[in-house]
């Protein structure tokens, strides 16, 4: 195996142990949203997407490379040579091997390469959905707890309105009540009025009955002394 090729299986490998750390179940993306938060990989983000893309397009010409191997040596000419000499035969079908072999191992890098993308991103976005997810329960929650809040008020408040009404009711009914009452010692008071007014007009008539019939004495009186008087003189 060529030095190229022994890279890219190492790469290979190397991808394989990474896909199969990042599908561990026990560790959250959370956590690997917080790994992936790392200052380093802030550091390494401005070379990370034309690293990937640096790979694939190596991955993909070594890729057609394998296929070209694949195709000189599985073609009609290799194998005629072959069959006229046995050791060429064994040298063929080596060659041929190599280049499926080579071809598998890019492929499956190329693969893996872009699952490996493909989870890194995935578990990222999940991380952040369950950031959001647990947000909006949290928003839900209090909005439940305010809702619930201003059930408890409203019912307050319309309790205290009915215990006001009731109240404005009992009070009006009182009111009503005293009205009627004063009412009934307004007409016992004018009433009572009406009687002392009729007996001041029935003793200012006797009153003034009495002061005539006084007059008229005094005017007898008057005239009874007159005529003693005047009979004494008669006497002398």
């Amino acid at each position: 195996m060529t030095l190229q090729w022994t890279a890219v299986a190492f790469f290979l490998y190397a991808e394989m142990v990474v896909n199969l750390i990042l599908c561990i179940p026990f560790i959250s993306a959370k956590r690997w949203h917080l790994v992936f938060n790392w200052r380093i990989w802030s550091w390494l983000s401005p070379y990370w997407n034309k690293f990937f893309f640096a790979m694939i397009m190596a991955l993909v010409v070594l890729f057609f490379d394998a296929i070209r191997e694949v195709q000189k040596y599985s073609g009609p000419e290799p194998m005629q040579d072959a069959q006229t000499n046995p050791n060429l035969y064994d040298h063929v079908h080596m060659k041929l091997f190599r280049a499926q072999r080579n071809l598998y191992i890019c492929g499956f890098s190329l693969f893996l390469w872009l699952v490996m993308r493909r989870v890194v991103t995935l578990l990222n976005e999940i991380a952040v959905a369950s950031e959001n997810n647990a947000g909006l329960q949290a928003q839900m929650d209090n909005a439940f707890k305010a809702a619930e809040k201003h059930q408890e008020n409203s019912q307050s408040l319309q309790k205290a309105l009915l215990e006001r009404e009731q109240s404005m009711s009992i009070t009006e009914n009182q009111l009503k009540m005293v009205i009627e009452k004063l009412q009934s010692q307004l007409n016992i008071t004018k009433e009572a009025v009406r009687r002392s007014n009729a007996e001041v007009e029935a003793i200012r008539r006797q009153a003034k009955g009495l002061a005539q019939e006084y007059d008229r004495l005094l005017r007898e009186h008057s005239l009874i002394q007159n005529l003693q008087s005047a009979e004494d003189k008669k006497d002398k």
